[in-house]
């Protein structure tokens, strides 16, 4: 138990966030009070914390200690509060203990009590692994996402234009291999124009495709400009991981703006913030492995396993294509992309030393 904590009398909010209305949890261990608010009144939330401490008998100077549960609304419910003097954390929605029956009530109200409970145990008891504290990046580090989010929607909405346009040409006969031009002349399977209507469609189609290419266009040149001239922690990891041979600009800037901007203590928290570890199954008699956790970054696992099978053809002469090589090249099919993942989580923490202590991963090609 933190006993400074417990003599130290603190009031303590949990508040479960909704698009309409906010639910309150007071609580000070001993004492319990719960409200609701309008979603972002920020002056309604001062009255309620005052409220709050006036109802529960404590001083007007009495520390907050608040949580809330990440999602739509991002951090700046987190900063809002830093900003007020409340020690604030951000709680991964996924790592909420919850019972386990077949059927359970679920409330926003009774949300907001299980919050504060927890968030008691959190501070009062020392209970640090009750749940996953979520790490809240800086409104920079945040910012710095928007570029390469944005691009991966906009590559998944020009897929769906093309798409769509094959989908409408193949109602009326085979689809030409480059897709149709603006003004183009297209032909059904007898030789005659296709229908009026079904021309306007795709030339609308086509216009939003162009947009959308002309947009990717810019980011492209955007990121290919910070990635030369930038100043920052994020563009000189992203030079220094692209120096190795298989690591592209794209790849390495994705990586220093996504994950690398987080502090890492050793290879467990960069495998597990990846989503790369592995979740055994072993109770009783029973016993197998269930794969990997997937509780972590999924942009940064779908990196890295692509990463992996590029490493194999530009790195065969490093320990780590070796070693996947040795393992895994000569079972079948299933064996080997078990292997591909295996070996994501290896070349993941051996990209992190590279950047934190300046190890080159052993055999491996580095540019100068």
């Amino acid at each position: 138990m933190n006993t400074a904590a417990h003599s130290e009398k603190r009031l303590y909010l949990a508040i479960e966030c909704g698009s309409k209305e906010w639910k309150l949890a007071f609580g000070t261990g001993s004492g319990e009070r719960e409200t609701s608010i309008v979603a972002g009144d920020l002056a309604g939330l001062d009255r309620q914390i005052a409220r709050g401490k006036e109802r529960l008998g404590l001083p007007a100077d009495a520390k907050v200690r608040s949580c809330y549960e990440a999602g739509r609304d991002g951090f700046w419910i987190h900063r809002m509060l830093t900003e007020r003097g409340v020690e604030n954390v951000v709680v991964d929605p996924a790592s909420i203990e919850v019972k386990r029956r077949g059927k359970r009530v679920k409330t926003d109200r009774l949300d907001a009590k299980k919050l504060r409970a927890m968030l008691i145990r959190y501070w009062v008891y020392g209970e640090t692994k009750s749940w996953s504290v979520v790490k809240v990046p800086t409104e920079n580090q945040e910012d710095a996402r928007r570029a390469h989010r944005e691009r991966g929607r906009l590559s998944k909405e020009r897929t769906a234009h093309r798409a769509r346009i094959r989908s409408l040409l193949a109602l009326h006969g085979p689809v030409p291999r480059r897709l149709v031009s603006e003004g183009a002349q297209a032909r059904d399977w007898k030789g005659r124009p296709l229908p009026p209507a079904l021309i306007e469609e795709i030339d609308r189609e086509l216009e939003r495709l162009a947009r959308v290419e002309e947009q990717l266009g810019h980011l492209e040149e955007e990121r290919r400009e910070r990635y030369r001239t930038g100043t920052g922690r994020a563009a000189q990891q992203a030079r220094q991981l692209s120096r190795a041979k298989g690591v592209g600009e794209m790849t390495a800037t994705l990586f220093a703006h996504e994950f690398f901007w987080r502090d890492f203590k050793n290879r467990r928290e960069v495998g597990a913030a990846a989503g790369l570890v592995g979740c055994p199954y072993d109770s009783g008699q029973s016993r197998r492995e269930q794969g990997i956790s997937k509780a972590g970054n999924r942009r940064i696992r779908t990196a890295m396993i692509e990463l992996a099978w590029r490493w194999l053809t530009f790195q065969p002469d490093s320990e780590l294509s070796r070693w996947y090589e040795r393992r895994f090249a000569h079972g079948s099919g299933r064996l080997r992309r078990i292997g591909i993942v295996a070996l994501a989580r290896k070349l993941l923490v051996a990209l992190w030393k590279f950047l934190e202590y300046d190890q080159i991963p052993a055999g491996a090609i580095v540019r100068p």
